[in-house]
């Protein structure tokens, strides 16, 4: 695992961002839950696409972990609703790291300054919201679904 981003063992930074949908969404509405973070550098790759699919894909299987995964990156609001409608992200809160900008990734310790957006990187938080894993992909590659179930399954 790389050692970029908060330790493990650490308390998950607090932050209040606005989905797809305008609407928002706050680390501490998911509290007593565990948390999949999933930061994507940008919408509209393939790559993100397949990770926010993904996501979607296994609203359920996180859901039975007693999970809930949002995805985020540093888009705009207007650019994540015309994205989830696209790939057809209906159910899964695609979260705008806009303004400040790609603020929440450098709070996770993910934004890579030089480029303007965050690392592909995971994050499982357990039921107290504390960073139980955590794993930053390259750029050009998709999360492993069953490795992050497997962390959470271990949260």
């Amino acid at each position: 695992m790389s050692e970029t981003g908060i330790a493990l063992g650490s308390k998950a930074p607090a932050f209040t961002l606005k989905d797809q949908d305008e609407k928002d969404v706050s680390l501490s509405d998911m509290a007593g839950k565990k948390v999949v973070v999933a930061f994507h550098p940008l919408a509209w790759t393939s790559v993100c696409t397949q990770q926010m699919q993904d996501l979607e894909s296994n609203r359920d299987e996180y859901a039975g972990r007693g999970a809930v995964a949002i995805g985020l990156s540093v888009d705009s609001v207007p650019c994540k609703t015309a994205w989830a409608k696209e790939i057809g992200v209906t159910h899964t809160r695609l979260l705008a790291d806009f303004w400040p900008h790609g603020g929440v990734a450098a709070a996770f310790g993910v934004f890579r300054e030089r480029n303007g957006f965050s690392e592909r990187a995971v994050f499982v938080l357990d039921a107290d919201g504390v960073v139980a894993w955590k794993k930053v992909y390259p750029i050009r590659e998709r999360p492993d679904v069953k490795e992050i179930l497997a962390a959470v399954d271990a949260a």
